[in-house]
This record gives C-alpha cells, structure tokens and sequence, in this order.
C-alpha cells in the first residue's frame, strides 16, 4: 500500500513524462507489480499489458471466465487449472497478475439490530493464553454473557473451556443478572451445537436440559455471519484491553473477585450505545424487570466422570489422585466435582470428599483413609505373625495367653518372638518355651536368656540374624525340624557292614 502522493507521482510519470514502468520502479524504489497495480486502477491496465508479452496473455480469456463464473475462487486453485492448460510461469507472479483480474467484491452491507429489553444474550468464549499452576499448565477462558439491550457484561475465568465450565457460566450469569434473557445466541461452539446440516441443527444435550431448566431458547448464528453476534465479540475486546492487560491478580478466584467488581463498576459506568447520554446500568437495571425468573432450584452443573479404583485406595480425576476408604479397592466408583469439591460416589453413598485441585500429580488424602489402613495393615501383620509362631512353636500359644492374661501388650511380644526365631532357629525356640513355661516365666526376655544361655553352655557362637527379603512367602515360610534318629540308624548299620 503506497500513499496519495507516491501515486500520483507514479501516474505523473507515466502520462506525463513517458517513463517506462520498470524505470518508474527503480526511481522510486517500488516493485513492478506495485506500479502496474496503481496504473491498473486507473484504466490503464491493457496499456500497462500492451507494452510487453506476458505468459497469462493466452490464458487470459480462460482465466475471465472462471472468475466470472467463480469470483472467489483461490489464486492456487486457477493455477493448477491454468498449469493443466499448458502454463509455466510460476505460482507467486501468477498470483499478482490474477489479483488485476479479479473482479472487485462490492462491500456488504449489514443492517443494524436492535432487541427488546430481556429479549436476548450473547454468550462467547475468550481465549487468555495458559496459565501455570504447580506442575499443570492449564488454559486460561474467559466466559462472557452479554446483554444485547442494555450491553451489561458477565465475565468469569475458568481453566477450561469444557461443557461443566459452560453450564456454570450460564448459571452464574443468571444470578448476576437475577433473571434470564428469553433468547441466548450462540457461535456454532461445541459446547452448543453438535452438528449442523444447512438450518437441520443437533444441540448438545446438557445445553438443551439447561435450556429447559431455565425455559430460554438456544439459537447458533448463521454461518460465517459473525456480525450476528459482534456485541459479545465486541466485549471480549473491550474485557481484553480494559480489563485484563496488565492486571495483576493472585489466583483465579481473586481474578473472577475483580471481574466482578469490574463489571458492576466500571464496565457498567460506560455510555449505553443508543442513547450516549445514559449509562449502561441504568439501562440495565430497567431490563432486570423483563428478564425471565429463575426457578428455585438451580441447574445441577456438575462434572461426572466413572473412576476405576486400582490396588492403591485412590481415584484418578483432572490430572491428580483422591484417596477413597482401602475397602473399594478394584471397585468402579463416579467422581462428581464442581469447581470446588471432589466427592466419590459408591452408587448413591458419598464416600470421600476433598477440596479440588488443579495441580498436576499431587495426591489428595483423607488422613482417615490412611490410618484404617494402617490399622488393618498392622492386624493383618499380627495375624501372619501368630500364626507363623504357632505353626513353628505350637507351645508360643500358651505363652502369649499367659501374656494376655498379665495385660501384657502382645503385639511387640509377637515382633519380640518372630526375631527370635528368624535368630534361633525352631528347635532351640521350641526348647526355650518349655522351659520358661515350666519355670512359670511367660516372656519374651525369658526365652532370650534361655536362649543364650544354651547357645554359651554349648560353647557355639552368637547367631548372626540373616536378612530375608520383604516377601511374605519368604518370611512365612515355617520349615518344621525333623527328629534325626533315622540318620544315626543308618550310621549304626553301616557300622556293622564287615566290607566297611
């Protein structure tokens, strides 16, 4: 784009002084084509042509009628016709000789709509870029409602642009307007329509049920008819640079907090459009009357999601993991959340709660999850341990209820046995038990001292304790010890044998 005055002095030039225009090009320091468009518009296209073959000059009557037929069609799509009809200059040059072909559009122009008071709503999304949080980087949308009589503005941040976050704009859009518009106007978003056939549309289900919840009528644009809906873009535009630039906020919540002030306040103090000598909250407060009345009961706009809980008592939902009781373990449960609270459900039963989180990886835990499952851990562990006594020792049962009866704590005498016996081994283990139950000494430091007062009169060395692996099939494996009379029996015989 040159200005008024270099074109005039390119025509001025040319008429005038007779330059050609690869002269007038270089003078002025322009490129050919930029000269030969500026001639073009000026009737002097076919002089401009007439001073040197060009390729397209063939071409030239197909080319005509193509574009008369299709005058929108792609430069690169008449390329490769005219390429199959035996063109071989390249594709960038043609495409400046089409542009001085190509028949100019006429301006379309659009007639200017006006609404009733509480007739309709426009409702768009925003795109602010990401936003960090923890690990997650999580996108930044802005949910915009607009009035299209009064121009009031809604405008509330979320970190999605998912179907929950939708419904829950339309509801806080309600009660910040304490009504419903009858009409909302939709671009053709996924969160609004499915599918779309010529004027044969298929709305999205959740959209349809909060319609009928709040008894308004959904109603996609034309389209590419995007002036249909230019005052919701309009205010995305005004919320971009008069709001959010430069705006420094903590967290979300602090950013929809002055989103809010925002649009009561300065948002709302801005000239209504039809009127420049009133505002847009005075407007607006006369449209609240007209606006449909919410129901009672708001719509339920939640997220619901089925869960598969693994061997680990946690649910998997937005990135991070809630624990749940260890009793569901392998169980499908539902995950039901809003932007504030996670709860699982068993069928209808709540069976954990936890704040939402929007990091990435972390692990949400009730501490009460986790100490039911210690404790179940711990009984579990004393049961193996017993029984592993009992099956090694049978007499280790005796002593335990004497314990018990003592009020001794029986866990730590059952931690104080099993080592013992990984020391000691069966048979000497089973010989300290005797003895301490016949001497009415019932205790673990009983059987110890017997223990080593056996292995020192038998002058052998303290046992080394021998590291097993943390594997409940190593640690409870009992082998019973066998009485060894049949191998001396055989010494015996063998003794006897004369050919020995």
């Amino acid at each position: 784009m040159i200005s008024k005055d270099m074109e005039a002095e390119v025509l001025r030039l040319y008429h005038a002084e007779k330059w050609r225009i690869g002269t007038i090009a270089a003078q002025l320091g322009l490129h050919h084509t930029t000269v030969q468009r500026v001639l073009s518009r000026h009737g002097e296209g076919e002089a401009v042509r007439s001073q040197r073959p060009s390729m397209i000059d063939p071409f030239l009557p197909f080319v005509r009628q193509i574009l008369k037929q299709y005058p929108t069609l792609r430069a690169s799509r008449v390329y490769e016709m005219v390429r199959a009809r035996g063109y071989r200059g390249g594709e960038d040059h043609f495409r400046h000789l089409l542009s001085m072909y190509r028949p100019s559009r006429p301006a379309e122009a659009y007639q200017r709509l006006r609404t009733l008071p509480g007739e309709q709503a426009q409702v768009d999304w925003g795109d602010f870029g990401k936003l960090e949080i923890g690990h997650a980087v999580r996108r930044l949308a802005a949910f915009v409602m607009v009035l299209s009589y009064s121009r009031q503005i809604f405008l509330r941040f979320f970190l999605d642009q998912q179907m929950a976050n939708f419904l829950r704009g339309h509801l806080e859009a309600f009660d910040a307007f304490s009504g419903v518009p009858r009409v909302l106007l939709y671009d053709n978003l996924k969160s609004a329509v499915l599918e779309r056939q010529g004027d044969a549309i298929r709305f999205h289900p959740e959209l349809l049920s909060l319609a009928s919840h709040y008894h308004f009528e959904p109603r996609p644009v034309a389209p590419a008819r995007g002036n249909e809906k230019g005052r919701v873009e309009r205010a995305i535009q005004y919320v971009r640079h008069a709001f959010y630039a430069a705006r420094e906020w903590s967290d979300l919540s602090d950013l929809n907090h002055q989103a809010e002030l925002w649009c009561r306040d300065r948002a709302g103090d801005r000239r209504w459009p039809q009127d420049q000598t009133r505002r847009v909250r005075e407007v607006f407060a006369e449209e609240q009357s007209r606006l449909l009345s919410l129901p009672e009961n708001p719509y339920p706009a939640l997220e619901r999601v089925a869960v598969k809980v693994g061997k680990t008592p946690y649910v998997r939902f937005d990135l991070n993991d809630y624990s749940v009781p260890h009793e569901l373990v392998q169980r499908t449960l539902t995950v039901v959340a809003d932007a504030q609270l996670v709860r699982v459900l068993d069928g209808e039963e709540v069976v954990a709660t936890h704040e939402r989180c929007f990091d990435r990886g972390q692990q949400i835990e009730n501490q009460a999850h986790l100490d039911a499952l210690t404790a179940e851990k711990r009984a579990a562990r004393k049961e193996r341990g017993l029984d592993r006594l009992q099956q090694a020792v049978p007499r280790c049962e005796d002593l335990l209820i004497r314990l018990a009866e003592t009020g001794s704590h029986l866990g730590s005498a059952t931690s104080s046995l099993l080592r013992l016996l990984e020391r000691y081994g069966a048979t000497e283990m089973a010989a300290a038990v005797d003895e301490a139950l016949d001497k009415g000494a019932a205790h673990p430091q009983a059987v110890r001292h017997i223990l080593d007062r056996r292995c020192r009169a038998r002058r052998l060395p303290p046992p080394v304790p021998v590291c097993l692996p943390d594997n409940p099939r190593v640690r409870d494996l009992v082998v019973r010890p066998h009485a060894l009379d049949s191998y001396d029996a055989l010494k015996e015989e063998d003794d006897d044998d004369p050919l020995c």
